[in-house]
């Protein structure tokens, strides 16, 4: 039986609760959308070469400039609309079944992510997460980033006593603050779409005290916890 006023789980938004490469590719294609317009290139051959410039580990923003010539465009302008575009993402179904478990099993969720305000806002907006989530540290927002303790430390302070869990997939700066706080760290493995690699040689700091391959898991997780 899972007591749920002695449980807060935190979670990441990219690369957690939806594939980061998908809000990638949604801005590609509003930029490739907006450059179709100002070439003879049809907008699909411009996003299959963005995204072979992005595989190639280019700037594709640059490089698409480059190829298709266009005039009167800049990489400022690119950005902006890559950062301020309405995304064409969306939740997976497990993901959501996931989420829902959590609001009801749970204390309090929270959600802390890295980025600029207006992108990460219109990332929860199009995903449709606001009702799940009693928290949300952005971090342009708040002040500071991960792995600074304070974007954590947050919950500690609004919530008291409790198990903390944090889940996450970004093994260089994730965990560091949560497993220094004492909390329960989670990694989510990397399903093969990730835009951050988890092969790396973690310190002690930065390994996550449970792993799992589906949000799905923390069910268990959670009853392990709560033992």
């Amino acid at each position: 039986m899972i007591i749920k006023d002695k449980l807060i789980v935190v979670l990441d938004l990219d690369d957690t609760l939806y594939n980061e490469i998908d809000f990638l590719k949604s801005a590609y294609k509003a930029i490739s959308n907006l450059l179709s317009k100002h070439t003879d290139l049809s907008s699909e051959r411009i996003f299959q070469d963005m995204m072979q410039f992005y595989s190639d580990g280019e700037n594709a923003f640059q490089s698409i400039i480059t190829s298709t010539q266009v005039k009167g465009i800049t990489i400022k302008d690119l950005l902006l609309l890559y950062r301020q575009h309405s995304p064409d993402i969306s939740l997976s179904v497990d993901n959501k079944e996931a989420l829902q478990y959590l609001k009801a099993h749970t204390h309090k969720i929270g959600l802390v992510t890295d980025g600029r305000s207006v992108q990460q806002r219109s990332k929860i907006v199009a995903l449709e997460l606001e009702d799940y989530f009693d928290d949300i540290i952005i971090s342009e927002e708040f002040g500071s980033e991960k792995p600074n303790p304070n974007n954590f430390k947050y919950y500690n302070d609004k919530y008291g006593q409790g198990q903390y869990i944090y889940v996450g997939d970004n093994v260089k700066k994730d965990f560091i603050a949560p497993n220094a706080l004492g909390w329960h760290s989670v990694c989510l493995l990397d399903n093969g779409k990730n835009i951050h690699t988890q092969h790396i040689n973690l310190t002690a700091a930065q390994t996550p005290k449970y792993k799992i391959k589906t949000l799905i898991e923390l069910k268990q997780i959670l009853n392990q916890i709560i033992k």
